[in-house]
């Protein structure tokens, strides 16, 4: 804890400040002499902290006003590490008194209780590696794939008694070993911020600064992500600044004024979820949320933060009809106080993490989301592209002899591929409210449906853009996600479900180890249409192209969606020589029927798609194939790839 400034009263009040968590909320006193705490609450008539520590009682440690910034300081004497406490505010409003969950607390009281905890989290990191070296693993040209799960039911405890959740600190080797024996590059986890009811998945947020004590203390998260890092895997959070639910504990009406959030309804009620929508426009409110985002980066070692519903903070429409929203000043829908808070958040971040990823879920055409502010855009590093996933869902979802006339849903996307850095998404909002798992979404037998879920992962790797999955599709899981359960690891016991795991692996491989398929992910100089036309036979083939093609191989892909195998296909190539087959999703040992090349084929000198040599090609059923000119050192793949 250092003492407020009039420089820290100045940005705090300008809506500049990123470090509030040093400044605000409850902090011991490295002496042992008690703790100092300090609360923004500028309608209060009067605010004293209540805890263990003064039997929570009003008036022994009461805090005063810091000159007219509206923030509360004072210091309990009394208050030591692991005290419970709370903030008691008597508002100018008459009759108004409430006590408040501490908003810059790191701990908190597991729930339904919900004081916040003093508490001093330490760890003694060992990712030095990791930190040295992640700006190398966070390029846009780098391989980046993506885990995505939920803590809390991704594995169980199996001890005689217990039902529960892995903790942090009992998660973190297995998760690792896991992920990396996967291939994945990054994991991203569902809201790990203090939530009161599970349910939300996080997503209902009431501790900005506190990872949920559901699963240890801070300091068991920090060592999770040290873990994860020492195993080479990069750790995103998701992160909801568009809302927050109304819990009297927390931060709605915090001092008796819509502090936090809009007064007006129109503007500060959330329709879809029936929270509340931060005040943009109040200067304190983006400190606030600045200093939360930092906090993760700083505290925690976090490689970079996925924000949730951005359209929803960009639209003053967004989800009401025609008399239910306000304009803003210009009569638009846009929320001008939002725009200016997300490019203001992007710039602190990446001037003060530049080795970090920022990446927007947002599902509209909104431009330049990716784009640097300086030229006009939000300033993200990447996007996730939710047409993509729609499109490519509805797709897969077809029986495949009617997928000929739907052909466009898969090549709609390269339109549009490089207007923005994408992240490619198979996400936890697929594989729930009744939409089912991916293998469900699968038409045709069990055999069709994992061959289909299969292809469907290939086409994905294929494609540019970097990867994300949720947790449990390398089960090939027949339920969907249900947040009280772990995940049906026994699965794994089927062949043909560690065949898909194994088709994964070979995916993320692939994606890691061959540069024409993650350099020039958003340059369109790395893509190229082979043929995306044949919809009759439901076949697209593309090239994808390295940054240096004097050093580095291209990459054939063929992706064939039919249900009917294919002998004789011919595919121009830019090149002779032999093309291995360097994967196939119809091979054995991912659970296919073991159709393919016998490791790759020689080019011939037939002309094909405009090029001077092609392939004659078997295509497997429901397949998608991965190609490449042999290096001069290496050796023909195994038989069906």
């Amino acid at each position: 804890m250092t003492d407020l400034t009039d420089d820290d009263l100045w940005q705090f009040n300008e809506g500049t400040h990123s470090r509030l968590h040093h400044l605000l909320g409850g902090h011991l006193h490295p002496d042992g002499s008690g703790a100092t705490f300090a609360v923004w609450a500028p309608n209060a008539a009067d605010v004293s902290v209540v805890g263990d520590f003064n039997g929570w009682q009003s008036g022994v440690d009461g805090l005063a006003p810091v000159g007219s910034s509206g923030i509360w300081q004072g210091v309990a004497p009394a208050a030591h590490e692991g005290n419970r406490y709370k903030f008691r505010i008597a508002s100018r409003e008459r009759g108004y008194v409430v006590d408040k969950a501490d908003p810059f607390a790191v701990y908190a009281e597991q729930p339904p209780r919900t004081a916040s905890i003093l508490h001093d989290a330490r760890h003694g990191w060992g990712d030095d590696d990791w930190m040295r070296e992640r700006a190398s693993r966070n390029r846009h040209d780098a391989p980046i794939s993506i885990y995505e799960l939920h803590l809390g039911s991704w594995r169980h405890s199996h001890e005689p008694g217990e039902l529960r959740s892995l903790n942090y600190r009992e998660v973190a080797r297995p998760l690792a070993e896991h992920v990396a024996g996967l291939g994945f590059t990054h994991v991203e986890l569902l809201p790990v911020m203090e939530h009161p009811f599970y349910g939300s998945w996080g997503y209902q947020t009431t501790g900005y600064f506190a990872p949920t004590s559901r699963f240890g203390p801070p300091e068991d998260l920090m060592a999770l992500i040290d873990v994860l890092h020492q195993h080479g895997i990069g750790v995103l959070l998701d992160w909801v600044p568009s809302h927050f639910p109304a819990d009297e504990f927390g931060l709605g009406y915090f001092d008796g004024t819509h502090l936090y959030e809009h007064a007006d309804p129109r503007v500060g009620i959330h329709p879809d979820w029936h929270s509340l929508i931060f005040n943009y426009e109040r200067h304190e409110v983006r400190s606030f949320l600045l200093s939360s985002a930092v906090s993760w980066f700083e505290r925690f070692h976090i490689d970079g933060l996925r924000v949730d519903a951005v359209a929803s903070m960009l639209y003053l429409d967004y989800s009401r009809q025609a008399g239910e929203w306000l304009p803003n000043e210009h009569g638009g829908n846009e929320n001008l106080g939002a725009l200016r808070f997300l490019k203001l958040l992007n710039r602190t971040i990446y001037r003060d993490f530049p080795d970090v990823l920022m990446v927007a879920e947002e599902s509209t055409a909104w431009p330049m989301v990716s784009r640097p502010t300086d030229v006009g855009g939000l300033g993200f590093g990447f996007k996730w592209d939710m047409g993509w996933m729609h499109d490519t869902l509805r797709y897969f979802e077809r029986d495949p002899v009617h997928r000929s006339f739907h052909h466009d849903e898969l090549t709609f996307r390269a339109v549009y591929a490089f207007t923005e850095n994408y992240v490619l998404p198979l996400s936890h909002d697929e594989v729930v409210h009744g939409k089912g798992s991916l293998l469900a979404k699968m038409p045709g037998d069990r055999w069709q449906q994992l061959a289909n879920l299969r292809s469907l992962l290939g086409y994905q790797y294929g494609l540019p853009g970097k990867q994300l999955l949720f947790m449990g599709v390398e089960l090939g899981q027949e339920t969907e996600w249900n947040h009280d359960v772990e995940l049906p690891w026994h699965l794994l016991d089927d062949p043909s479900r560690a065949g898909l795991a194994a088709w994964i692996g070979r995916c993320n491989a692939l994606h890691v180890g061959e540069p024409a398929l993650h350099e020039l992910d958003h340059d369109p100089a790395g893509f190229e249409w082979v043929d995306a036309g044949d919809r009759a036979a439901s076949v697209l083939s593309w090239l994808r192209w390295p940054a240096d093609r004097e050093r580095d191989r291209p990459v054939l892909v063929v992706a064939h969606l039919s249900d009917v195998a294919r002998v004789g296909y011919r595919i121009g190539v830019p090149c002779d020589g032999f093309w291995e087959e360097l994967a196939n999703s119809d091979a054995r040992e991912h659970g296919g029927s073991g159709a393919g090349n016998l490791g790759g084929v020689d080019a011939e000198p037939v002309a094909a798609h405009g090029r001077e040599h092609s392939l004659d090609l078997t295509l497997p059923p429901l397949s998608v194939t991965f190609f490449a000119p042999r290096r001069p050192s290496s050796e023909p793949a195994s038989a069906g790839g």
